[in-house]
C-alpha cells in the first residue's frame, strides 16, 4: 500500500477550472496504477478518470473531453486538470492507487485499488 494526499479541490462557478493532485509516498509509483473516482452527496462512489503505469489514460464518458489525467513519476504526483466544470461534478474527489499493477488490471472497479486518499470536496455553482 501506499499513502495519498490529495490537494487543489475548492469552489468555482461553472465553466470553470480546477486542478487536483494527488501525492503519493513509498518507492512503487511508477510501478502503480492511479485513479480518481467521486462522490457526490446521497450517491454511490464512481469512477472519473485513471492512468496505467504505462500511461494509458481512462475515461468515464462523464468527464471525457473536460478532465485530463496525468502523473509524474519523478514527483510521485497524479494529477487532474478539470476544465468546463458542471455543477453535476460537485462530489468528493478521491485519489486512488494500486501499489504494483496487477496484469489484469480493472481500472473502474474501485476494489481494484488497495489504497485512498482522504478526499477531496470540490463543488461548482451555478
Amino acid at each position: 500500500q501506499v499513502q495519498l494526499v490529495e490537494s487543489g479541490g475548492g469552489s468555482v462557478q461553472a465553466g470553470g477550472s480546477l486542478r487536483l493532485s494527488c501525492a503519493a509516498s513509498g518507492q512503487t509509483f511508477s510501478r502503480s496504477a492511479m485513479g480518481w473516482f467521486r462522490q457526490a452527496p446521497g450517491k454511490e462512489r464512481e469512477f472519473a478518470a485513471a492512468i496505467r503505469r504505462t500511461g494509458q489514460r481512462y475515461y468515464a464518458d462523464s468527464v471525457k473531453g473536460r478532465f485530463t489525467i496525468s502523473r509524474d513519476n519523478a514527483k510521485n504526483t497524479m494529477y487532474l486538470q478539470m476544465n468546463s466544470l458542471k455543477p453535476e461534478d460537485t462530489a468528493v474527489y478521491y485519489c486512488a492507487a494500486v501499489a504494483i499493477e496487477p496484469m489484469r488490471f480493472v481500472h473502474d472497479d474501485p476494489h481494484e485499488y488497495d489504497s485512498w486518499g482522504q478526499g477531496t470536496q470540490v463543488t461548482v455553482s451555478s
